[in-house]
């Protein structure tokens, strides 16, 4: 399985003469078996491109550009993809505890959701697969940590065995040692021949996971980096890549020297340290 991206642009109407530059001339590959991680600040469209991949944006939106996956020597375009949503592309969400219904025990949900894909997977193997114990399918989600929602979520993911999960910010509420075991997950996912494009803030994490084959940094709503996770994040080549990284704890906290602007009315133009 690899996903591409060729120039993806999306574009949200806001009203008269207002339109927020989600995307703009996105280029992305995730190869099979990899996890390919998209960094940068908030507000950089990061989570646009995530549901540009899915087929979760606001209806009003307009894209243009291509995104195809090969599976199983077959070219399925983004339609294509969008209709066996769950079972080619799966989705992690970022707040899993919001993503469950509250009043049904996760068992029932998860039973459901293998029902819908038509998938011949086991609720029990699904929920232990991903850490958890048999005993949370009876559990309704406020009975779930923020740790064991997020792992039950990965096998909400898993349900329809996608080729491809598109992970959005899984780990951001999540302390240390559970963001790990989430990215682990992945990672095994991956081993198997899956892909997964994981979409995160957490430059520190991914780095010293060492989870990302590939790595691309967005900054106001463009891709202006991508390569190797080693080459990206150890030897940029981009302004913005490097202020990123100095801003990091471990690389001494300097600010970025400018800020991430609106994505309304952008300007076409517009690039990072240009005014």
């Amino acid at each position: 399985m690899t996903l591409t991206l060729g120039q993806v642009t999306v574009r949200i109407p806001l009203g008269p003469g207002r339109v927020v530059h989600a995307v703009t001339e996105a280029d992305l590959l995730v190869r099979r078996g990899t996890v390919h991680g998209v960094i940068g600040e908030s507000g950089s469209g990061k989570s646009m491109l995530a549901s540009t991949v899915t087929g979760l944006l606001p209806k009003h939106a307009t894209m243009t550009g291509a995104v195809t996956m090969e599976v199983d020597g077959r070219t399925l375009a983004a339609r294509d993809m969008w209709a066996a949503r769950g079972r080619i592309v799966a989705l992690v969400p970022q707040s899993a505890m919001t993503y469950f219904t509250p009043v049904r025990r996760i068992g029932s949900q998860l039973a459901e959701t293998i029902r819908y894909l038509g998938a011949a997977n086991d609720p029990v193997e699904l929920i232990t697969r991903v850490g958890l114990e048999a005993s949370v399918l009876r559990q309704y989600p406020h009975e779930l940590s923020g740790g064991m929602a997020q792992r039950a979520a990965v096998a909400f993911a898993l349900a329809g065995d996608p080729a491809l999960i598109v992970a959005d910010e899984p780990t951001s509420s999540l302390e240390a040692q559970r963001s790990s075991a989430i990215l682990d997950l992945l990672g095994e996912f991956t081993a198997q021949g899956g892909s997964v494009l994981l979409v995160s803030h957490d430059l520190t994490a991914l780095r010293d996971s060492g989870i990302c084959a590939d790595v691309s940094v967005m900054y106001a709503s463009r891709v202006v980096e991508s390569g190797s996770a080693a080459q990206v994040l150890l030897a940029p080549t981009e302004r913005y890549t490097k202020d990123l990284l100095a801003a990091l704890p471990e690389n001494g906290l300097h600010p970025l020297p400018f800020a991430t602007p609106e994505l309304v009315d952008l300007p076409d133009d517009f690039r990072y340290g240009v005014r």
